[in-house]
Protein backbone atom coordinates (compact mmCIF):
# COMPACT_ATOMS: atom_id res chain seq x y z
CA UNK A 1 0.00 0.00 0.00
CA UNK A 2 1.10 3.46 -0.13
CA UNK A 3 1.43 6.44 1.74
CA UNK A 4 -1.07 9.31 1.77
CA UNK A 5 -0.11 12.82 3.23
CA UNK A 6 -2.12 14.60 6.02
CA UNK A 7 -2.23 18.26 7.95
CA UNK A 8 -3.62 17.61 11.08
CA UNK A 9 -4.19 20.47 13.42
CA UNK A 10 -4.47 20.05 16.99
CA UNK A 11 -6.31 22.18 19.61
CA UNK A 12 -5.04 22.29 23.19
CA UNK A 13 -7.01 22.09 26.53
CA UNK A 14 -5.77 25.25 27.10
CA UNK A 15 -3.94 28.52 26.51
CA UNK A 16 -1.64 27.35 29.78
CA UNK A 17 -0.82 23.64 27.63
CA UNK A 18 2.60 23.19 27.18
CA UNK A 19 2.87 22.70 23.47
CA UNK A 20 6.28 21.17 23.52
CA UNK A 21 5.55 18.63 26.00
CA UNK A 22 1.66 18.14 23.92
CA UNK A 23 4.44 17.34 20.71
CA UNK A 24 6.40 14.86 22.67
CA UNK A 25 3.18 13.26 23.94
CA UNK A 26 1.65 13.08 20.39
CA UNK A 27 4.79 11.93 19.03
CA UNK A 28 4.83 8.71 22.01
CA UNK A 29 1.23 8.29 20.71
CA UNK A 30 1.97 7.28 16.87
CA UNK A 31 0.03 4.54 15.31
CA UNK A 32 2.06 2.24 13.35
CA UNK A 33 2.73 2.71 9.48
CA UNK A 34 2.46 6.67 10.50
CA UNK A 35 5.24 9.23 10.80
CA UNK A 36 5.44 12.53 11.52
CA UNK A 37 6.96 15.02 9.23
CA UNK A 38 7.07 18.30 10.81
CA UNK A 39 4.81 20.60 13.37
CA UNK A 40 4.06 24.15 13.70
CA UNK A 41 2.14 26.28 15.99
CA UNK A 42 -0.81 28.52 14.49
CA UNK A 43 -2.15 31.32 16.48
CA UNK A 44 -5.98 30.97 17.27
CA UNK A 45 -7.11 33.52 19.87
CA UNK A 46 -6.36 35.35 22.89
CA UNK A 47 -3.02 33.36 22.87
CA UNK A 48 -3.71 29.98 22.35
CA UNK A 49 -2.20 28.25 19.52
CA UNK A 50 -2.73 25.07 17.48
CA UNK A 51 -0.32 22.52 16.45
CA UNK A 52 -0.31 21.84 12.75
CA UNK A 53 1.14 18.23 12.12
CA UNK A 54 2.17 17.38 8.95
CA UNK A 55 1.76 13.25 8.59
CA UNK A 56 2.09 10.51 6.35
CA UNK A 57 -0.40 7.54 6.92
CA UNK A 58 -0.87 4.16 4.88
CA UNK A 59 -3.34 4.69 2.19
CA UNK A 60 -5.09 1.58 3.56
CA UNK A 61 -9.99 1.82 4.53
CA UNK A 62 -9.83 4.30 7.57
CA UNK A 63 -7.26 6.69 6.46
CA UNK A 64 -6.72 8.94 9.48
CA UNK A 65 -9.34 7.82 11.97
CA UNK A 66 -6.85 5.49 13.43
CA UNK A 67 -4.50 8.77 14.26
CA UNK A 68 -7.50 11.05 14.90
CA UNK A 69 -8.19 8.66 17.99
CA UNK A 70 -4.61 8.24 19.15
CA UNK A 71 -4.25 11.81 19.54
CA UNK A 72 -7.52 12.59 20.85
CA UNK A 73 -6.53 9.74 23.38
CA UNK A 74 -3.55 12.13 24.39
CA UNK A 75 -3.70 14.12 27.62
CA UNK A 76 -3.75 17.79 27.18
CA UNK A 77 -5.72 17.31 23.53
CA UNK A 78 -9.06 19.42 23.43
CA UNK A 79 -9.76 18.31 19.50
CA UNK A 80 -8.64 17.12 16.68
CA UNK A 81 -8.84 17.80 12.80
CA UNK A 82 -8.05 16.98 9.67
CA UNK A 83 -7.36 19.88 7.31
CA UNK A 84 -6.01 18.31 4.46
CA UNK A 85 -5.17 15.21 2.78
CA UNK A 86 -3.49 14.21 -0.61
CA UNK A 87 -0.42 12.53 -2.09
CA UNK A 88 1.71 14.88 -0.99
CA UNK A 89 1.00 17.98 1.20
Amino acid sequence: MGQVAAKIKVMPESVDTDLEELKKKIEEALPEETELHGTSEEPIAFGLKALMLDISVSDKEGGTEEVEEAFMNVPGVDNVQVVGLGRGL
